[in-house]
């Protein structure tokens, strides 16, 4: 993928990791280990900046360790149990966090976040929320010159026009596609799988793998974020990709952090999630994470991510609901597009 794709890639989630090493720290102070997944702790990513400025406040030392995906970070530490060395996990999203709750392994954060600028009223008491965007389709001006306007006109363009997405057991933006549906569609959901079927070119492992297939050309349109256009615009200076606004709502994926009451060393966990959550901290992320911050950062903010077009509605699901029927609604989609 050269620039256009590899480094696309690495610079909206990532694919590598880099190791954290202290810099002027005594061998005698505490380390806070941080699970992530791997483009949060690449050198592309957020997570060395936040290292620095952390560590520079601190008298400790920051690791972050990388797995491939926020889920994974997930099944590492139900693996680990209570002897896991992590003290927090960094990158979980809303559609996973109730799932997260019920393991039981998380502390409560015990921090004041009324004044949060999110989609929605942020009330959870052990999940802290850092970054969000609403997921959307993906295309191209050069190649799709009339964009779909829902999920129905997707269907209804020709057999040709081509979409990558991702496996909702492995990929949180392919969990989170499949939420997107039935909370705009309830129980015509497994009808727009259906018809989506013969537009889907494939269902990838990653986000990285199906957006690669977009910036190839090989796909037609893509799932992502509406924040990604970003990317290109500051970056590359290219505006020819755009999401798709549809008229049914979009779903928001709100990225979480969450201390784990393994960990002994609460207090400081505690004091890199109220950094993380801070101006100092959020000024890092939309240009690294390349999603929104949760705190209005004024001017702070790269003023291309004003121009945007976002949704006018806002959809969701409740950790309930996600409960309940998850594993049923990711059945229902892949039976549909078999």
């Amino acid at each position: 993928m050269l620039k256009l794709t590899h480094l696309a890639l690495a610079v909206l989630l990532g694919l590598a990791a880099v190791p954290a090493q202290a810099q002027g720290t005594s061998s005698d102070a505490p380390k806070l280990t941080i699970y992530t997944y791997d483009g949060f702790a690449a050198d592309w990513g957020p997570g060395g900046q936040l290292k620095a400025g952390f560590e520079a406040r601190c008298s400790c030392t920051v690791e972050f360790v990388a797995a491939d995906s926020s889920i994974g970070t997930l099944r590492k530490v139900q693996l680990e149990g209570d002897s896991t060395p992590a003290d927090l996990i960094v990158g979980l999203d809303t559609a996973i966090a109730g799932e997260a709750r019920a393991t039981g392994l998380f502390a409560d954060h015990g921090l004041d976040l009324a004044n949060l600028n999110l989609p929605e009223k942020w009330t959870d008491q052990q999940f802290v929320p850092f970054d969000y965007s609403h997921f959307a389709i993906m295309y191209d001006t050069d190649r799709t010159k009339t964009p779909p306007k829902s999920f129905e006109e997707l269907i209804a363009m020709p057999a040709s026009v081509k979409i990558s997405i991702q496996d909702p057991r492995s990929s949180t933006p392919g969990f989170g596609l499949v939420l997107w549906i039935k909370a705009a569609y309830g129980d015509r959901a497994k009808d727009i799988w259906a018809g989506l079927k013969p537009h889907i070119l494939t269902v990838t492992r990653d986000w990285s793998e199906s957006y690669d297939l977009f910036l190839k050309g090989e796909a037609d349109l893509t799932l992502s974020y509406t924040t990604s256009p970003a990317y290109h615009i500051i970056e590359e200076k290219k505006d020819t990709i755009k999401a798709a606004i549809f008229d049914e709502g979009h779903l928001a994926q709100i990225e979480v952090a969450g201390i784990l009451k393994s960990s002994k060393h609460q207090q400081l966990a505690k004091d890199f999630l109220a950094y993380l959550t801070s101006v100092n901290g959020q000024k890092i992320l939309p240009t690294t994470n390349w999603m929104f911050p949760v705190v209005d950062l004024g001017a702070d903010t790269n003023a291309v991510f004003g121009t945007l077009p976002q949704p006018t509605k806002t959809l969701s699901v409740s950790d309930a609901d996600i409960a309940a029927h998850g594993k049923e609604w990711i059945d229902e989609m892949l039976k549909a597009i078999q």
